[in-house]
């Protein structure tokens, strides 16, 4: 792999042609995005914000999505219990939204809104909190509670790291994955199932924010990973991903540990796409981040829509194994509850 390319300050995020102003990795959000600048055809575009909020002390998470892939919108709402080993996720498809899902040009600041007779969701977010909202009346709990709602806060220190990268298609220049992951934000607030309370605390309940924006090609398949949690009392979590996209500049491997990050060469995933339930192992090619996951749930889907196709599998597990910091410090992890996954898409 070639030097990895950290980006330190402010700058467009493309050129006027429409390609990368500068390709590379960074721990804040340097590139401005603006989707009004985008050379690419109206379907290639595609946007997202997701969450996944787990508590490994208290047996359950969930997981928040709203994506406008352009020709088709989806906004899901998937709860997990580890003890049970169940999943349920409700979930609405929308036809041509083309953007009109007006997600933030900014993962710092601003609202996404999504309401149908299905579902409500609103994720505000200010520059230390965010606020995430959700009602979905039709949900049914794997034990038959009816109605989920809830209400969760997410703090982020604004000095805490989190990885940022921005990458190109070597097939199309024009194509470019924009994208941040946040780890480690403490949670707090309540899922309410049937009338059933189930809190999600600071001490022991961990979020993660997926924001993504782009113009992809049209079949990719990718593997990521990520998990929080406290270590003798101190943050610590991981970004882990590859599979799609030019990485020659940088990787999106990152460790979190008392809020800075510790930068990691190439990962690779190990695991039997036969039986994702049994144990995935995690190496980086620096023999930084060596790491066993242990699954719990399967948080799987196929969808068939003719263009539009996909093969998901979420998985939720404890990791165990140990890391290296950047300053040769070698830390061993537990059963961490975190996941890791391999999706294909034909978007």
């Amino acid at each position: 792999m070639k030097q990895q390319v950290e980006i330190t300050e402010p700058c467009p995020l493309l050129t006027p042609d429409g390609t990368l102003t500068r390709e590379g990795y960074a721990t804040r959000p340097f590139w401005q995005y603006d989707r009004n600048k985008i050379k690419a055809p109206w379907h290639r575009i595609k946007e997202w914000d997701y969450y996944c909020i787990l508590s490994h002390e208290l047996g359950y998470g969930i997981t928040l999505t709203v994506a406008d892939l352009s020709y088709i919108g989806l906004v899901a709402v998937c709860w997990l219990d580890f003890r049970k080993r169940t999943f349920v996720q409700e979930e609405s498809l929308m036809l041509l939204p083309r953007g009109k899902t007006n997600l933030p040009y900014s993962s710092q600041s601003g609202m996404t809104v999504f309401r149908n007779n299905q579902f409500s969701l609103v994720f505000d977010v200010d520059y230390k909190v965010r606020h995430l909202r959700f009602e979905v009346p039709g949900f049914v709990s794997a034990d038959n509670k009816k109605g989920l709602e809830g209400r969760i806060e997410l703090a982020q220190d604004p000095k805490m790291d989190s990885m940022v990268i921005a990458t190109s298609w070597e097939e199309n220049r024009n194509a470019f994955y924009y994208n941040q992951k946040t780890n480690c934000m403490p949670a707090k607030g309540e899922v309410i199932i049937g009338g059933q309370s189930h809190p999600f605390q600071p001490e022991n309940s961990f979020g993660v924010l997926d924001w993504g924006r782009g113009h992809w090609t049209y079949k990719n398949r990718w593997f990521w990973g990520s998990a929080s949690g406290l270590l003798d009392g101190h943050p610590i979590g991981w970004n882990l991903g590859y599979g799609f996209s030019d990485r020659s500049t940088a990787t999106e491997n990152m460790i979190f540990y008392k809020g800075r990050a510790h930068k990691l060469d190439g990962i690779t995933f190990c695991f039997d796409t036969g039986n994702y339930m049994s144990p995935w192992r995690f190496g980086s090619v620096d023999n930084r981040f060596k790491m066993r996951m242990e699954p719990l749930i399967d948080r799987h889907s196929s969808v068939n829509l003719g263009l539009i196709k996909s093969v998901q599998h979420q998985v939720f597990g404890t990791f165990s194994g140990n890391l290296i910091l950047d300053d040769g410090t070698e830390l061993k992890i537990e059963n961490m509850l975190g996941f890791a996954e391999d999706v294909l898409n034909w978007w």
